[in-house]
């Protein structure tokens, strides 16, 4: 079916411009006739692109001990991130040598629930591999030589988890999570730990499976220039949650996308302590916005951006939308331009979400907004 959007704000080659917007098929077109849509008073944006959330093992697992079946809870999962405005979404997948929620067990029936994606939002798989998961590493290389992986996150949480055992309330939090007794994750803990010096062998095989398929790379929680460098020399070349100024700052001295989370700009600061994502955007050292644990943070963080009066919204609208899909190497999404994918976000100025297309189609509809199709 083809659309004719009219009476909107479009997001256009970085400005909020009058004008019509015409979808054909699956994408943008030059002109045409169509079904009508009547966006006065909205601002239409392209989709939402998210390079991580992990908001969805809250749709696998809950509570501690409470789970649902993987396809099921991706579902969920689709729906939600589609009502937040997203129309892309990585799937923040840690794979890690906790059993329950983060396991390979549960790794495997996500691929497995994803071969039949669910409608709505386009899920990827955002492979958030845990250093110390050596057991584990023969499943994310066949899937990333299968085509099932679509970024790689190089996560290192063991050291932190491991200085956190002897906190009761924090071993408690782990063990329930992973669903096993509190001396049975300490005894996994120290055995992953143990392994650490075949760490950097396995991060240059995932590398090397990474560059070999094309796929993005990125680093996480980088506290130091030398770590940044490191990651870099793999091809590494997206720097997520920096732990310090001067990690973002060498990273974009190298071009480097530099991701934070959107919760922390709706927040005004980070729920850990670090860095706050806001001036760092406006200085631009943060170059993307992520929805990390919350996906309804990712559809209100630019307009918490341009109300700081710094940045326009179509300016901090690139940090969730063209700037993400740049960097995953999605180029046919994240704008607004004939021959890209007709995924929209049309929202009021006050950040309000009326109505989401998806491969040039209605997907979500606001009840107040359901007056607008002609």
């Amino acid at each position: 079916m083809s659309w004719r959007i009219t009476g909107g704000q479009v997001l256009r080659e970085g400005r909020l411009v009058p004008g019509e917007l015409h979808l054909s098929g699956d994408t943008i077109a030059e002109g045409g006739a169509g079904r009508g849509f009547d966006a006065t008073g909205l601002c239409v944006m392209p989709g939402l692109v998210d390079i991580h959330g992990d908001a969805h093992e809250r749709a696998i697992q809950p509570r501690p001990g409470v789970a649902f079946p993987t396809d099921f809870a991706l579902r969920d999962a689709a729906a939600q991130c589609l009502a937040s405005g997203i129309t892309t979404a990585c799937l923040g997948v840690t794979l890690s040598w906790e059993p329950g929620l983060r396991s390979v067990e549960t790794f495997r029936a996500t691929l497995d629930a994803l071969a039949k994606p669910p409608p709505g939002t386009d899920l990827l798989v955002h492979l958030r591999f845990e250093a110390d998961n050596l057991d584990a590493e023969p499943d994310a290389l066949a899937a990333i030589s299968a085509g099932r992986v679509h970024v790689l996150g190089f996560n290192d949480h063991t050291p932190g988890i491991v200085k956190k055992l002897s906190n009761p309330k924090e071993l408690g939090k782990y063990a329930g999570r992973a669903g096993v007794g509190e001396a049975e994750f300490e005894a996994l803990a120290l055995r992953a730990k143990s392994r650490r010096g075949e760490v950097p062998e396995s991060r240059a095989r995932m590398a090397a499976a990474c560059r070999a398929a094309g796929l993005p790379m990125l680093s996480h929680d980088d506290a130091t220039l030398d770590q940044r460098a490191k990651f870099r020399a793999l091809g590494a070349h997206i720097c997520e949650f920096p732990m310090a100024e001067a990690v973002a700052e060498d990273a974009r001295a190298h071009a480097e996308p530099v991701v934070m989370g959107a919760p922390n700009v709706v927040r005004g600061g980070s729920h850990l302590g670090w860095a706050s994502a806001a001036p760092l955007a406006e200085r631009g050292l943060v170059t993307v916005l992520a929805s990390d644990y919350h996906w309804p943070a990712l559809l209100a963080a630019p307009f918490r951006m341009a109300a700081r009066g710094v940045m326009t919204l179509a300016q901090a609208w690139a940090l969730v939308s063209e700037n993400p899909a740049r960097a995953l190497g999605l180029n046919d999404r994240g704008r607004i331009a004939p021959g890209l994918r007709g995924d929209l976000a049309l929202v009021t100025p006050d950040g309000s979400l009326a109505a989401v297309f998806l491969g040039g189609e209605p997907a979500w509809i606001a009840p107040s907004a359901a007056a607008r199709f002609g």
